[in-house]
């Protein structure tokens, strides 16, 4: 006889087990019995043995958890229960509650399947139109997803389903909390690997919903992440203990209701959405989505959760043609990490993308700041979490985000959802400018339209501060730079080009076309002060290619080569397979004066390493730590814990290429360590 295990499959035995517990994986498996060499099980409900295939037995796993956790009656239950569409009589439901008042009217409907979450939803949609029932469950061994349905049209993701002693409403309608969002997402956690992202369910809701809505699907989408973040820092200062970000209401007043709470958020983070604006969504169409997204906890101190499907909503067409991608977080945190910039330091990303560069500055620096403050207190008091709580914080958190950090980026749809995310981290202080880093002549275009200066001008004023010829914007003073340039396309423009040295031919003649990341190089190093350092991710061939010798020495006159790290050829998949490297280096200066010291040297070692650990599949997926189970491990802040060499991740992962690196600038008496 088969056990459970081999019924299941050893990946899905794992994830059953997580999700319906030893008891109901015991009842089922006692259940088990051999006729004639092959394997059955008893059924609950049809008390009659029934041949034991793998969707049997899954099956038997619900039943087990509608009678025992949720409390329905097995006199109310049936299985293969025949739904109607006109004379097409052969489909049938897996499982079928009735109605407690009428037990002849399907209440919820059970469908058992290992397919995909969209086909599954589809079947249950037509059968509850067909039988009238208001609930559907689709499930298999390793999660199940609740959906209620409206009306005829309305078919709503709630995140459980009502006991046999609740009520519809009080599923709905009961309030939810910052710890209620971390039980979902602990719930599924244990869903094991097939778990949905994010990103997931923001492409259902396009394919199913926001497709036909007839509204720019970024900016909606964008405006209800952005209300649902200030909802969840509102409920955790307890302003509103009760998260409002809910599918609680009729679709009418639901839409006045999240209108409120945009507005609310608008105004508490300015300069990302114009003061007049609203939710163009339809009431319908917005009640669906506010039911998708509701359960998902979406703040946490990296901001990973959100910017993977950022990078999904940002126009896909114009970020690919500039060659220009979302950095990987972990790849920020070895830059960060490796640079190591202080609480005195001014810091810049001069091509933002989403400001990963600048959030875990801003973070790291905090630590900082946080262990200074520390460490007079008593043991248990130290090492506070810095999420959500900038109001307990000491000055300093505030003051070094209002006036050390600064973004720019080019892309207008990046440059908002960084100065999201910087808002968020800053809580309110944000340097995030929508500019074209290299054409610098033009910005005082840019700074003359009145609508820009109503979003940017308190940053675009401390920027000006920094600069070191107050009649030039090509000249600024700052200590670090982290940046992800553009890789692809090459500028032809004259009128840029004639304004960099690299623009130029070694007979002074302006060239016909230069690459952009080139040009970044250039700008790069006229951002940072004498002794200024900067992390730069670069394509591997412009450290190969001999066509790129005149770079690389424009780079070695002006800077010392810290160090290469080479990336994995998966990083920026499945976007693009382009190899990359992260170059660091660090302006020459021999005057204390104008910065660190960094006295100029025609030899020294120069610190080399490559990711052995992929962190991402041949596809782009990520690759996650987990644990003896299957699961993925969680950091201390909420976080799936990335597969990677990189650095220690809590210990997770080993100690690694920016420990490394660490030694060797302690070695190398490096200004910054």
């Amino acid at each position: 006889m088969q056990t459970l295990p081999e019924l299941l499959g050893a990946a899905n035995f794992g994830s059953a087990a997580s999700i319906f517990g030893t008891t109901a994986i015991n009842d089922v498996n006692d259940r088990l019995i051999e006729k004639n060499g092959k394997t059955y099980v008893k059924c609950l409900v049809r008390d009659k043995d029934v041949q034991a295939k793998q969707e049997e037995v899954v099956r038997q796993l619900w039943l087990h958890r509608l009678l025992h956790h949720y409390g329905y009656p097995k006199g109310r239950m049936t299985v293969e229960y025949p739904v109607t569409f006109g004379r097409d009589t052969s489909k049938r439901a897996d499982i079928v509650v009735f109605d407690k008042d009428d037990p002849t009217a399907p209440y919820i409907l059970v469908e058992i399947k290992q397919g995909k979450l969209k086909d599954g939803k589809d079947q249950l949609k037509s059968y509850t139109l067909a039988t009238g029932a208001p609930l559907a469950l689709w499930g298999n061994s390793a999660q199940g997803v609740t959906w209620n349905r409206r009306n005829h049209n309305t078919f709503v993701e709630i995140p459980d389903l009502p006991t046999n002693a609740q009520t519809i409403e009080e599923i709905v309608s009961t309030p939810w909390t910052i710890q209620t969002l971390i039980e979902k997402e602990e719930e599924r956690d244990r869903a094991g690997t097939q778990a949905r992202s994010l990103r997931d369910l923001i492409e259902d809701m396009e394919n199913e919903v926001l497709a036909n809505a007839g509204v720019d699907v970024f900016e909606e989408v964008f405006k209800l992440i952005f209300t649902k973040l200030y909802d969840e820092m509102s409920s955790y200062r307890t302003r509103h203990k009760a998260l409002r970000f809910r599918n609680s209401n009729t679709a009418a007043s639901l839409k006045d209701q999240i209108q409120k709470l945009f507005d609310e958020a608008r105004k508490k983070w300015p300069g990302v959405f114009p003061e007049d604006d609203r939710i163009r969504l339809s009431a319908e169409h917005l009640q669906v989505c506010v039911g998708s997204l509701e359960e998902w906890k979406l703040f946490n101190s990296n901001l990973d959760v959100v910017d993977e499907a950022f990078e999904y909503l940002v126009n896909k067409s114009s970020k690919g043609e500039k060659g220009q991608y979302f950095t990987p977080r972990w790849v920020i945190d070895m830059a960060v990490k490796m640079m190591n910039p202080k609480e005195e330091e001014t810091i810049i990303d001069t091509a933002a993308g989403s400001a990963g560069f600048t959030v875990h500055s801003i973070f790291h620096v905090w630590d900082q700041i946080k262990a200074d403050l520390d460490k007079d207190k008593p043991a248990e008091e130290r090492g506070k979490s810095h999420l959500f709580s900038m109001e307990e914080k000491d000055r300093r958190f505030h003051d070094y985000v209002a006036e050390k950090v600064y973004a720019i980026d080019f892309d207008e749809k990046s440059v908002r959802v960084a100065r999201c995310l910087n808002l968020i981290a800053g809580d309110g202080q944000t340097n995030v400018l929508h500019l074209n880093t290299l054409d610098y002549p033009k910005w005082d275009q840019r700074v003359d339209e009145e609508e820009w200066q109503d979003a940017y001008g308190d940053g675009w004023r401390r920027l000006k501060r920094l600069r070191k010829d107050k009649k030039s914007y090509r000249h600024f003073g700052f200590d670090v730079l982290l940046a992800n340039p553009p890789f692809a396309g090459d500028i032809k423009q004259s009128s840029m080009l004639s304004h960099y040295d690299l623009g130029h031919k070694t007979n002074g003649k302006v060239e016909s076309a230069v690459g952009r990341d080139l040009l970044f190089i250039e700008r790069n190093l006229d951002f940072l002060k004498p002794g200024g350092r900067m992390a730069v991710v670069l394509p591997q061939g412009r450290f190969n290619n001999s066509s790129d010798k005149r770079v690389r020495e424009y780079i070695m006159e002006r800077c010392r080569i810290l160090a290469v790290v080479g990336l994995h050829p998966n990083t920026f998949k499945p976007h693009t397979g382009t190899k990359t490297s992260v170059l660091f280096v660090q302006k020459w200066n021999e005057d204390p004066d104008a910065g660190p010291l960094c006295p100029p040297r025609d030899d020294y070692p120069i610190f080399f390493a490559t990711q052995q650990k992929p962190s991402k599949d041949n596809s782009g997926d990520k690759i996650y730590v987990t644990d003896a189970r299957g699961l993925r491990k969680r950091d201390s802040h909420g976080h799936w814990i990335v597969q990677h060499d990189l650095f220690n991740h809590e210990g997770e992962t080993e100690d690694g290429i920016a420990e490394a690196f660490a030694e060797f600038a302690r070695r190398e008496k490096l200004s910054f360590f």
